[in-house]
């Protein structure tokens, strides 16, 4: 069963960060151009019911860093009335990711709230056909806790599948000077089985994408994934 101090955990996950100030980026360029993420996203698909769990923030109020980062937050937890299976849902969305306010990502966040990451590993996620997003596993362990987690980060058009890549993306983005908008996507099951529980999360992952109308899977994976998505469910 999911926790809501789980909850708390992954919606904790996005930070600040500072950056070059000669970069001065004016031009901002959405993918999420009108309307909620929420409502871009079902609430259920397949054998997949979802209940939204609301704010998981204890201190998300006006003066907060969340408040600063966020225009938007989806958190849900998704469960398969066939199998039983349960996967907690969590998108971080921004609408402007700046020097100064920028995605955190979760393998920096679990070990500051007390977590030992025990595997993290990058993973070519398949989302069907030749769609493939660059994304993370972790497996974490922390008072007889086990999470299971896939996610990964998108910045305007691009995927940087670790810290490093992200910075490099945030930097090429503001040399055109561009501010992206951004989107952290973060799925996780409670288990002491990482191998299991990842294969679960990628299909769901698949089903949830192509369960996305094909407009509105840039938001998620890009422009160019889901391009190659659509190819696929044409196919």
């Amino acid at each position: 069963m999911i926790l809501r101090r789980d909850l708390l955990m992954g919606g904790l996950c996005v930070g600040a960060a500072a950056g070059a100030a000669l970069l001065k980026p004016r031009n901002n360029v959405p993918l999420l151009k009108t309307g909620k993420l929420a409502d871009l996203v079902p609430a259920s698909f397949g054998a997949w019911v979802s209940q939204d769990i609301g704010d998981p923030y204890a201190l998300n109020g006006e003066q907060t860093l969340a408040n600063k980062l966020y225009n938007e937050e989806v958190v849900r937890a998704y469960r398969n009335a066939k199998t039983g299976e349960e996967v907690l849902m969590l998108l971080a969305y921004g609408r402007l990711q700046s020097d100064e306010l920028q995605l955190h990502r979760p393998e920096v966040c679990y070990p500051a709230f007390g977590y030992n990451l025990v595997r993290n590993e990058p993973l070519n996620l398949s989302v069907g056909g030749r769609a493939v997003v660059p994304a993370r596993r972790l497996a974490a362990e922390a008072e007889g806790r086990h999470e299971s987690v896939i996610y990964w980060s998108r910045m305007g058009e691009l995927l940087p599948q670790s810290r490093a890549e992200q910075r490099g993306a945030r930097l090429k983005i503001a040399m055109q000077g561009i501010i992206p908008d951004g989107l952290l996507s973060r799925f996780s099951v409670s288990g002491e089985y990482p191998d299991r529980d990842w294969r679960s999360i990628e299909g769901f992952v698949g089903e949830l994408i192509l369960a996305i109308k094909p407009d509105d899977r840039k938001v998620l994976i890009g422009s160019e994934q889901a391009s190659l998505v659509a190819r696929r469910a044409l196919g």
